[in-house]
């Protein structure tokens, strides 16, 4: 029988690990899929990260060591899966690695348990094309930090049934999770396809010399950027009017970057090691100390917007 406060983890990286935290603190038992770490190894980064929250005040309900009692972590697949009423793969962007244990998982797990997968990028469709259970298996994209960021979008395909979607946004919404509906899987979803148009035009504005790095991102952060937690674009278009925004676009559209491909000056940074954080280098130039300040910044913001009422 299904224990229906039991979630399965399949990989414990940073979003497997992060998500793992989030149903830990709800008082969910966790069982953690790794191959590649040992449970001392996964408990230990955990506690890491549950210590920083702890230190800023959020999700200290339960002293970290109950939190960790709850989490199992094994290297057996069979194990993992026993028992649980949701299996969410977070194993590498590989789509045949993702078709593999989706299709495993498909055979191994009772027809009652939802299948969910975590890719940012990939078809939920092409994930699920070698299962035969495919109205169980359902897309949901958490955002990192999955324990601070509310959003999740849950993606059916033509094959995911209408309960499978009900049930697991009644379980996002029980951990205080903001699950929106995707209705169609294609590709981006719906936020990466809003952000990475916005990074497009911004990419765009940089390689034409029309502004620097600093002066587009200032742009942003001092502008409609302050406001788009509290007034979405859609919302926004109603309260100038559809009308005025009519009259923009029928200007402005045939001036905007529309490029289906890459941009060449983020191929030649990326071919040139200029990789951002990664190699100290890219639109900006980086060292450990900004870089740790920018991501202290972000928590910080993050904790105040969705902690702090």
């Amino acid at each position: 029988m299904t224990n229906h406060k039991t979630i399965t983890i399949c990989g414990s990286g940073l979003m497997g690990s992060g998500i793992s935290i989030l149903f830990a603190v709800n008082k969910y038992k966790v069982k953690i899929y790794a191959i590649d770490e040992t449970e001392e190894q996964v408990k230990s980064k955990l506690k890491t990260k549950l210590e920083i929250l702890y230190k800023k005040g959020i999700m200290n309900n339960a002293p970290i060591e109950l939190v960790l009692n709850n989490i199992h972590v094994t290297d057996q697949l069979y194990e993992a899966t026993e028992a649980t009423e949701v299996v969410i793969e977070c194993i590498p962007e590989d789509l045949e690695l993702k078709q593999n244990l989706i299709q495993v998982l498909d055979t191994i797990c009772g027809p009652e348990v939802i299948l969910a997968s975590n890719t940012s990028v990939l078809s939920i469709t092409e994930i699920a094309a070698t299962s035969k259970h495919k109205d169980r298996i359902v897309g949901t994209h958490f955002w990192n930090p999955p324990y601070l960021i509310p959003l999740v979008e849950v993606v059916k395909t033509n094959e995911t049934s209408e309960e499978t979607m009900d049930r697991i946004i009644s379980i996002l919404e029980a951990i205080n999770k903001r699950p929106i509906r995707v209705n169609k899987d294609v590709p981006g979803f719906v936020a990466n396809r809003l952000q990475h148009a916005l990074w497009r035009e911004a990419i765009s504005i940089v390689e034409n010399g029309i502004a620097d790095a600093k002066t587009v991102d200032e742009a942003i952060k001092y502008s409609f950027g302050q406001r788009l937690s509290i007034l979405g674009p859609l919302e926004n278009a109603d309260m100038v009017g559809t009308d005025l925004t009519l009259a923009i676009h029928n200007y402005i559209f045939k001036y905007l970057e529309d490029t289906k491909e890459p941009s060449q000056i983020l191929i030649e940074m990326a071919m040139s090691n200029e990789k951002g954080f990664k190699t100290q280098k890219g639109f900006y130039q980086w060292d450990e100390n900004k870089i740790q300040d920018i991501e202290n910044k972000l928590l910080d913001h993050l904790i105040k917007i969705n902690y702090e009422y």
